[in-house]
């Protein structure tokens, strides 16, 4: 078997409520889905994240058919190797989701060949349902308590929001807010993606931890370890690196620094499903549970992410999802829209990915890219004519 073509198409699905967060917003989900055919007629779904931009998956995507094309995708470990060693792809991270997308169309492959959903091929169901938590968009106090409220009446555990924000008492208005419209017994999850200093943050954690949180999420920069580890001895709330630990590289730095309580793991930002349950061994050899980061997925990404999950033991936390920030998707009947049931996904139960597309709204969603794709960037153009810097405090 080879692979004979691939084709790329960008979309644009709207949010419900803008995603915004310390350094910018989205207003939707760029991803890039990738349709990988094969000289006997199987053909393999992907998607990538547009990390950095759709356009650079784009061009990353064009820069890897020399590798590809004639590829037999059922030989995963060494195509991807070859990408990255003979491509030297595996210097830059920017690159990652593209490679990600290819593999998972590999994966989707493989399972479609042996009549097998993908969770059977990396280890079997260690869980038959996968923890998601209900992202709440920053918004007033009183948007904060009103989604809050919703999360924990459709059943969800966790609770997850952006604080940084340019005044800190915003950030205390806000997760005190959470906590009223969440009520006790859900959990309350708080990222600040690098917006503080050490100092700062252990400010900040101790004047939250009446909140009860479960975790804070990337307190201070992810690029010194020595910081988060300062931080994470001086407070009493366990620490979730993620800017700190995107690759099992970076993992491997977090824990010999002694620096997290958990880690996020992510396949596309490290190339695939198989470096995701390579991080997660990692972490599990070291004592510590992790969590799936996201980039932001729609329903072909997210059915990849949640058979490696429910296969994987130490995902112990709930993991980030998008459900309740999409107002669509792609695929048919399955998506963080449609799929996601008092806060968990069932595995999918098809072969592969177990998941189809759209045609309908795949054709929506990308007239919608092509017409006002640049709308739906990661940046915010208030905060790029803004003095940012970083550390905010």
């Amino acid at each position: 078997m080879r692979i004979t073509s691939f084709r790329a198409t960008p979309v644009a699905v709207p949010y419900r409520r803008e995603e915004v967060w310390a350094f910018g917003r989205r207003r939707g989900q760029v991803s890039v889905l990738l349709e990988v055919e094969t000289d006997e007629g199987v053909t393999g779904l992907g998607e990538a994240a547009a990390y950095p931009s759709a356009e650079i998956v784009l061009a990353v995507l064009r820069g890897l058919e020399p590798m590809v094309l004639g590829a037999d995708p059922r030989r995963i470990e060494r195509l991807v190797r070859g990408i990255e060693l003979v491509g030297t792809w595996h210097h830059v991270k920017a690159t990652s989701p593209a490679i990600a997308a290819v593999e998972m169309a590999c994966w989707d492959i493989v399972g479609k060949l042996c009549g097998q959903p993908l969770v059977n091929l990396l280890g079997g169901r260690f869980r038959d349902r996968v923890e998601f938590f209900y992202y709440v968009a920053a918004g007033s106090p009183e948007q904060v308590a009103e989604e809050a409220a919703r999360a924990a009446s459709a059943g969800f555990s966790t609770c997850y929001l952006k604080v940084g924000a340019d005044d800190p008492e915003v950030d205390l208005e806000r997760v005190a807010a959470l906590r009223a419209g969440a009520g006790d017994s859900t959990l309350l999850r708080v990222d600040a993606n690098e917006a503080w200093s050490p100092g700062a943050a252990v400010r900040m954690i101790r004047r939250l931890e009446p909140y009860d949180l479960e975790l804070v999420e990337q307190p201070v920069s992810g690029r010194n370890l020595a910081e988060l580890a300062y931080v994470r001895g001086r407070v009493g709330v366990p620490i979730l690196a993620n800017e700190a630990s995107w690759t099992r590289y970076d993992q491997l730095a977090v824990i010999n620094a002694g620096a997290a309580d958990v880690l996020s793991v992510d396949n596309q930002m490290d190339g695939g499903l198989l470096n995701l349950k390579r991080s997660a061994g990692l972490c599990e050899a070291a004592g510590l549970p992790v969590v799936k980061h996201s980039l932001g997925e729609l329903g072909v990404a997210l059915a990849a992410a949640v058979h490696a999950i429910a296969a994987t033991p130490n995902f112990r936390y709930a993991n980030q999802g998008y459900a309740a920030l999409l107002a669509d998707d792609v695929t048919e009947g399955f998506g963080a829209v449609e799929s996601t049931v008092r806060g968990s996904l069932a595995v999918p139960e098809g072969p592969g990915l177990g998941v189809r597309l759209d045609p309908e709204r795949v054709a929506k969603y990308a007239e919608l890219f092509r017409a006002q794709g640049e709308r739906f960037a990661f940046h915010d153009p208030a905060a790029v004519s803004a003095p940012l810097a970083l550390p905010k405090f």
